[in-house]
């Protein structure tokens, strides 16, 4: 089996969000992901989490198990569903993006909206009270509304179903700080999402979006049965390829548990045998979909000068803007920038803080953190640009390092102010 471990962001995320770990570890060679083993607390106690010793795997008791804060019931089978939209074209192109997760009885059928009290409709200012910026960063991105109504479909899916899963149950945490478990169901759902790459699994078995070319039913199901360990199930419409649901169970809480590939739990696939079409996300004309983004999180053309006051920090290599800075100080492909201050020193140049710390140069690298005692004074150049390098561009999740120093690394990016 592969233990597939969870993107970097979460050892990034700040001090106060909750109880999903990360993991650092990865074996070789099967269907589990781990969402357990260390906390966002970078290496503290995972603390307010269920602790669940020997874990039942849900779907699978052979009598009653009364400690539902470690073992998901009703809803035992997990669905990690996906879409590709492209009426409007949603999210980016070489993307799906994240439905939802869904708690399944283990005969396909499911509770829903079971707890009024905790259907929240700030969800977006719930996760920034836990600090979790680059969790919403992610969803900011990938987690989209068709009708660019991003916000409505998080609560949609948190109050259908979030409210749903047992183990998230505010009377499972050890010390309970109120809305955390809306943070633990967001982080879950996206960590489940980044590991089952649904565009990338397709393109590696010849299956790429086309106005021209068609598939069959089993051509897709191998492409991402023979990666996910399991069957999954295809939604169509209309012969359009345009949802995929994977199915797993659970060994222990959804915050801290294992998450096993299942066999569907009764869902059926409605997609043809032969001629399925998979349409880019591509608008009139050839020119590339546009993403719907909140006016609030879009990334800003860089205006004028000087490094001063609050802003953003916009990234360009080769004449062309590719993401920003964000807040721990890394180059990252992302419309959700994070904010930070420049402060003009008396001597000339300016100095920088994130929401992580003060800004400085460490060992040839820009950092952020609450580690730095002493702001690194940058100068920035006529057209009010900062200069560094790169091993390489970012690319969907992957966070790349810059350096003050050329030597070494072959990328050149210009890091410009976007007053905010």
């Amino acid at each position: 089996m592969v233990v597939v471990a969870a993107p970097d962001f979460w050892s990034n995320l700040a001090d106060k969000a909750p109880s999903i770990p990360s993991v650092k570890s990865v074996l070789l060679g099967g269907s589990q992901v781990i969402l357990g083993a260390q906390s966002y607390f970078g290496g503290l106690d995972v603390g307010n989490a269920p602790s669940c010793s020997n874990p039942q795997l849900s779907c699978h008791n052979t009598s009653v198990v009364e400690d539902l804060c470690c073992f998901n019931y009703p809803g035992g089978q997990m669905l990690q569903t996906q879409f590709w939209d492209t009426n409007p074209p949603t999210g980016p192109d070489d993307a799906w993006t994240i439905h939802g997760l869904w708690p399944d009885r283990c005969d396909g059928t499911y509770e829903a909206n079971c707890d009024d009290s905790r259907a929240y409709h700030n969800i977006r200012d719930i996760l920034e009270s836990f600090g979790a910026t680059d969790l919403l960063s992610n969803m900011t991105m990938y987690w989209k509304d068709y009708k660019g109504n991003d916000e409505t479909l998080w609560m949609h899916e948190w109050s259908k179903h979030g409210t749903c899963v047992s183990t998230l149950n505010p009377d499972c945490y050890s010390s309970y700080r109120s809305k955390e478990e809306v943070v633990d169901y967001f982080a879950a759902a996206v960590s489940l999402y980044t590991q089952r790459p649904t565009y990338q699994w397709l393109l590696e078995a010849g299956i790429e979006p086309s106005t021209s070319k068609s598939y069959t039913r089993d051509q897709i199901q191998t492409a991402l049965s023979s990666k996910h360990g399991r069957p999954v199930t295809l939604g169509c419409k209309g012969g359009k390829l345009d949802e995929v649901w994977y199915h797993f169970e659970v060994r222990g809480s959804v915050q801290t548990g294992v998450f096993e590939a299942a066999d569907p739990d009764g869902g059926k696939s409605t997609c043809p045998y032969s001629g399925i079409r998979y349409p880019p996300k591509a608008a009139r004309g050839g020119r590339p979909a546009p993403t719907h983004t909140r006016t609030r999180t879009h990334v800003p053309e860089p205006t004028g000068p000087a490094f001063s006051g609050r802003g953003n920090l916009i990234a360009k290599t080769g004449g062309r803007s590719k993401g920003c800075i964000i807040s721990g100080g890394s180059w990252y492909d992302t419309r959700s920038c994070a904010r930070f201050h420049a402060t003009q020193e008396e001597e000339g140049g300016f100095s920088l803080e994130s929401s992580k710390g003060k800004c400085a140069v460490v060992d040839n690298i820009f950092r952020c953190s609450s580690d730095i005692s002493e702001a690194t004074v940058f100068s920035g150049s006529d057209d009010d640009t900062l200069t560094f390098y790169a091993d390489e561009v970012p690319y969907r999740f992957n966070k790349i390092d810059i350096y003050v120093d050329k030597e070494g690394h072959g990328t050149e990016l210009t890091v410009e102010w976007q007053a905010a």
